[in-house]
């Protein structure tokens, strides 16, 4: 078994493992469309299940970020989940980039890989842009 802290879920471990510099990860609630042919790590077993926040914990754990793009839409209809994703982004360093939901969806198209929570919560959806380690 492997020894870690983090990902315990192979697929999740390999995907972040492949991503490179500028690669998208989304981390997404239970409802956002998921292109067909995009790889998913579908993680939810139950409504709210796991929470978004804890696998954007996961994610965050293992894999360096330089970005965060959200919909701009969560500022009205989700303000608790902004606020907790800039508590974890913010000491990052990693500024928050807000466009429409619609334009948000088409930039998903170009992630390398999906990460799906259980979350019922609107909006509750982040594109990660990879960075590097050095």
């Amino acid at each position: 078994m492997r020894r870690t802290d983090t990902t315990i879920n192979p697929q999740l471990s390999r995907v972040i493992s492949e991503t490179g510099h500028t690669d998208g990860i989304v981390v997404t609630d239970a409802g956002l469309p998921i292109p067909v042919g995009s790889e998913r790590v579908d993680l939810a077993y139950r409504p709210g299940a796991p929470a978004f926040l804890d696998v954007l914990d996961t994610v965050l754990a293992e894999l360096v970020v330089e970005g965060a793009t959200v919909s701009s839409e969560i500022r009205d209809r989700s303000p608790e989940m902004l606020a907790a994703l800039r508590e974890r982004l913010e000491p990052l360093g990693v500024d928050i980039v807000f466009v429409p939901h619609v334009e948000f969806k088409e930039r998903t198209h170009s992630a390398r890989a999906f990460v799906r929570s259980g979350e019922y919560t609107p909006y509750a959806n982040v594109i990660l842009t990879a960075g590097v380690a050095y």
